[in-house]
């Protein structure tokens, strides 16, 4: 089974990935369009896309060597075995 704060803290770098992409790419599209009249709407509706964003948490402090992982003392460590 995988421990959840590991599988947590991938999903949050993950999202941090994507968020830095989205990013990229809303700066990217406006260069690379041809029409102007869709630059001015981009920069006209700048305001807009950021105050549609996600309220970011803040991320908590990283373990930069990680223990070796532990089994969790649980009811099959503990129930009685067969011969």
């Amino acid at each position: 089974m995988k421990n959840v704060y590991e599988v947590l803290r991938q999903k949050e770098l993950e999202l941090a990935r994507l968020e830095k992409e989205v990013e990229a790419l809303r700066v990217a599209a406006p260069l690379l369009s041809d029409d102007k009249e869709m630059l001015a709407e981009a920069t006209n509706n700048k305001p807009a896309i950021t105050a549609q964003q996600p309220i970011r948490m803040t991320q908590p402090a990283v373990n930069t060597n990680p223990q070796p992982a532990t089994r969790a003392v649980g009811w099959e460590d503990t129930a009685k075995r067969w011969p």
